[in-house]
């Protein structure tokens, strides 16, 4: 299965590592979104960073 996750609100003012995982999940600018499998590490990645972000589940 995989996930849409979408960047909603601004990085700035929270901790480097959650800028570092956000650029690693390819979200650079508000709005900007990408498609993941749901792997254990992606999800790990998504949670760190669930207040900045949306996650959609596209169905295949």
């Amino acid at each position: 299965m995989k996930i849409k996750v979408t960047l909603t609100k601004s990085p700035i003012g929270y901790s480097k590592a959650q800028h570092k995982v956000l650029q690693a999940l390819g979200l650079g600018k508000v709005g900007s979104s990408a498609v993941h499998e749901d792997s254990p590490g992606i999800l790990g990645m998504v949670h760190k960073c669930m207040h900045l972000v949306t996650v959609e589940t596209l169905a295949q």
